[in-house]
């Protein structure tokens, strides 16, 4: 009767720090939800760039785009099958 009633215990403890956990993560969950659209609100909208930002972003643009094909190139140099 004792193997039993501690089988019986061990299941009731089971179940309420299962619960107590799936409580927690759903909080959690809410006040991250929350907080992030408290942010949202709050941060001002980003000003409108303008056309010579544009095209330094361009120009940062076309040289990373041939500084990542020179590291594939060799890359693929480097370790042929």
């Amino acid at each position: 009767m004792q193997d039993m009633q501690l089988l019986l215990d061990g299941l009731v403890l089971m179940g309420l720090g299962m619960g107590f956990v799936f409580v927690f993560l759903t909080a959690l969950v809410f006040a991250t939800t929350l907080m992030s659209r408290v942010v949202c609100r709050l941060t001002p909208t980003l000003a409108v760039q303008s056309d010579a930002a544009s095209v330094s972003d361009n120009a940062d643009d076309a040289e990373r785009m041939a500084v990542i094909s020179a590291a594939v190139h060799r890359y693929r140099r480097r370790h042929r099958r």
